[in-house]
């Protein structure tokens, strides 16, 4: 047969996260606990909402999507993530009463990236960070919904994490380098992504998972996983090869266009069901007891 070549790194990080299997330990196991601490509080599963932005109302409910997924993380108390929007819109999924982080998008308008930092922390944020993958674009600087984007330096993105008390989180994270430079500047927290496939080829999140999970021991740095997470299944691989959480991202959009908030919240509860079941049978009974002992790589 001969070989195709595949660019698309959706496809490329799904074939390899498909390719890691579980062993089974039964012997001495206990029905598994999925309760996590994140960025200093108690949360019901390591599962994060993703930072969607642009979503509009479904059938013409009440709510936008961000809200009702907002509402949903609310009542699963779930770490919820939300990104691109208006300070006004901002104010309404923080209304909902979800631990939000507000992740602002690297904007040409510096002006406009501390404000909304600025505006998160008043009106009540969880936490905040920045979208560090789109930056480029395929002609030069990334544009955005109109929205001019630019380079961000060390120095910068250190005066974000300086100008704010909330824990601040980067996301696009997709080599060791920039983890510990994260670390440097003192983020709390990473989300390592390659943004759904925006960098041809690029690596798989779980791929480089254990490298940078080694490169920030001892930095008290958490580190959170997204790309093509859709199963309990995913969100176990994920811990096992070194993340503290996982962000479900498109997985959930069915559930979310369909049913709105009990959609979604019982999405989050089937993975969260799935990954308990999963812990159970390979014998961790806490999610920070999680390590690679029980996967198995078929390549």
């Amino acid at each position: 047969m001969a070989y195709t070549r595949i660019s698309d790194a959706n496809e490329i990080t799904e074939k390899y996260m498909d390719s890691i299997l579980i062993e089974e330990r039964l012997i001495d196991s206990v029905k598994a606990d999925v309760k996590t601490r994140l960025l200093g509080a108690d949360f019901s599963m390591p599962v994060l909402t993703p930072a969607f932005s642009h979503l509009g109302n479904y059938d013409g409910r009440k709510y936008n999507g961000l809200e009702e997924y907002s509402i949903a993380a609310k009542e699963c108390n779930v770490l919820n993530f939300v990104g691109m929007m208006e300070n006004d819109l901002f104010k309404k999924i923080v209304d909902t009463g979800a631990k939000t982080v507000r992740i602002v998008k690297p904007y040409a308008d510096n002006a406009k990236v501390r404000d909304q930092l600025k505006y998160a922390e008043d009106v009540g944020a969880f936490g905040v960070g920045m979208d560090i993958d789109h930056i480029f674009g395929t002609t030069g600087y990334d544009i955005v919904i109109g929205e001019k984007m630019a380079a961000q330096t060390t120095d910068m993105l250190r005066s974000y994490v300086e100008s704010t008390k909330l824990p601040f989180v980067v996301k696009g994270v997709l080599s060791v380098a920039d983890a510990v430079k994260c670390a440097e500047i003192g983020a709390k927290a990473i989300i390592v992504s390659h943004h759904h496939g925006r960098l041809p080829y690029a690596v798989p999140p779980m791929m480089v998972l254990p490298k940078i999970k080694e490169a920030l021991k001892g930095t008290g740095v958490q580190i959170f996983v997204d790309c093509g997470i859709a199963s309990g299944a995913d969100v176990y691989k994920a811990l096992a090869l070194g993340a503290d959480a996982a962000a479900v991202g498109r997985s959930m959009l069915t559930s979310l266009e369909k049913d709105g908030v009990q959609g979604v919240s019982k999405f989050l509860t089937d993975v969260s069901n799935e990954l308990r079941y999963i812990m159970s049978s390979t014998g961790f009974a806490h999610v920070k007891d999680i390590d690679s002992s029980a996967l198995w790589n078929m390549k």
